[in-house]
């Protein structure tokens, strides 16, 4: 049960953040799919779950990745989108630092160029070093930056918060990070 729910939440998360036809579904301008269209494209593909599987890979998602509509409805990828969604978050003020977890290799680019979101729509941020460092680790050795929020925020960068508590901004120039 746990690995067929793991693969058809790999699968969802592919579907939810970048490639919607990955389960034959559409997205909404809030990056919301109809929950029984995504029911049955996780069946076609040969992920089959019950509603109540999708719902523990919601709540038990370690990243709490996804959410729910308010009606229960609809479901959608909390952050981490490479396809144009709107997921209506407002500016939020920053703690003084965030962090944020890469590959060492990105080392050089990033103290020359700064974050930049790639193929994302948003820069990810940390709350916490142990955070940040998981994140990194992900592609090789990682390398943790420092990123001063509250001193970005003070001259007029914008900062968000997504549903899972991921902090993000749309691009972190080198002069804020250490």
């Amino acid at each position: 049960m746990a690995n067929r729910n793991d693969k058809a939440g790999r699968l969802l998360a592919l579907a939810l953040r970048h490639n919607p036809s990955a389960l034959d579904i559409s997205l909404d301008a809030q990056g919301y799919a109809n929950v029984e269209e995504v029911l049955q494209g996780l069946a076609a593909h040969g992920k089959a779950i019950s509603r109540k599987d999708l719902e523990r890979i919601v709540a038990t998602n370690d990243k709490k990745r996804f959410a729910f509509s308010e009606d229960g409805t609809k479901i959608r990828a909390s952050q981490g989108h490479s396809v144009e969604v709107d997921l209506g978050y407002e500016p939020q003020k920053p703690p003084a630092v965030l962090y944020h977890g890469t590959a060492m290799h990105n080392e050089g680019s990033i103290k020359s160029k700064g974050i930049v979101k790639g193929r994302r729509h948003h820069v990810h941020l940390s709350v916490d070093k142990a955070t940040a460092l998981r994140v990194g680790s992900r592609h090789g050795t990682a390398c943790v930056f420092t990123v001063y929020a509250e001193r970005m925020h003070a001259d007029g960068h914008l900062f968000y918060v997504s549903a899972n508590g991921v902090w993000l901004a749309d691009h972190v120039p080198a002069d804020y990070l250490r």
